[in-house]
């Protein structure tokens, strides 16, 4: 597969794709930059091999998407705010991203499109896993569809976040610095189902570390829906699989994807460099 500029190789039939012809580390053409847009948009997570990103270019690259986003509780890099160093040392566990999700849901604008560079990576494990939430929505039945169509969900980072739970991430102990604010326990509130305001295809717009409820119910009410969704939308007919090598980037469209950092290796270490580029809009 291929336009004018790209090439575009699938990774499997659900969602992902290499994109192979791409210098990320030069400006890209309108046209060559259009092709990768529409790439990332048709596969809703693509995939670079050999890129040479300072930060100053990968921030340029994200700025064509729209306006990189500076975290509201995760702290950027000093030069670059809207940069997070993903650093795990070697003999800790990674703790970052782990567990499916979807990126930063519990902003009243959620985050749009992550990117995210590979600059030390282990020579085995860390892989990511996508799974597409269009492909999720499509597999449900009518009924099923019927019943979640007008369903408001509440999304909130104060489980994720919690200071009871993750203490020794606002104690210094972590190797990313946290800082406590009101975003923590802010709730918001986004449609269950999405439309995706490019594509115009419907996705399941609900994950497990940031969705606490449907509103109008309970929690103890939402959770055998919620649990449903989350563990439908993941099975592995619906995902796609990552191994990074160093001078990787993955880009994917949280609009419809959610996404899952494996832990699987302690006795290395591993240096990432991410950019979320925000929405213009509240989800429709």
């Amino acid at each position: 597969m291929g336009s004018s500029t790209i090439e575009v190789e699938p990774l499997a039939s659900s969602l992902g794709a290499f994109i192979h012809g791409v210098d990320l580390s030069k400006a890209l053409s309108e046209e060559q930059f259009q092709d990768v847009h529409d790439a990332l948009v048709d596969n809703s997570v693509v995939f670079f091999r050999d890129q040479d990103l300072t930060p100053e270019r990968q921030l340029e690259f994200a700025r064509g998407f729209g306006t990189p986003e500076v975290h509201p509780i995760v702290a950027g890099s000093n030069d670059h705010p809207e940069l997070i160093e993903v650093l795990k040392p070697a003999g800790e566990g990674a703790s970052f991203g782990t567990g499916w999700h979807t990126d930063n849901t519990f902003f009243e604008k959620p985050s749009m499109i992550t990117m995210l560079y590979g600059i030390e990576t282990p020579p085995v494990g860390g892989d990511t896993m996508w799974a597409s939430m269009e492909k999720a929505y499509d597999h449900l039945s009518d009924g099923m569809k019927e019943l979640l169509d007008g369903l408001v969900a509440v999304h909130s980072a104060k489980v994720a976040f919690d200071p009871r739970t993750t203490a020794e991430k606002y104690e210094g102990k972590h190797s990313l610095k946290y800082t406590y604010s009101d975003a923590v326990t802010q709730e918001v509130e986004h449609p269950l189902i999405r439309t995706h305001d490019v594509s115009g295809r419907k996705s399941i717009f609900v994950n497990p570390m940031f969705t606490i409820r449907i509103k109008g119910m309970t929690e103890k009410e939402s959770a055998p829906i919620l649990q449903y969704l989350y563990e439908f939308s993941t099975q592995p007919e619906f995902a796609c699989r990552f191994r990074w090598e160093d001078k990787s980037v993955a880009m994917w469209d949280n609009r419809c994807t959610q996404h899952y950092a494996m832990n699987d290796y302690v006795q290395y270490r591993r240096l990432m460099r991410r950019v979320t580029i925000g929405g213009d809009k509240r989800p429709v």
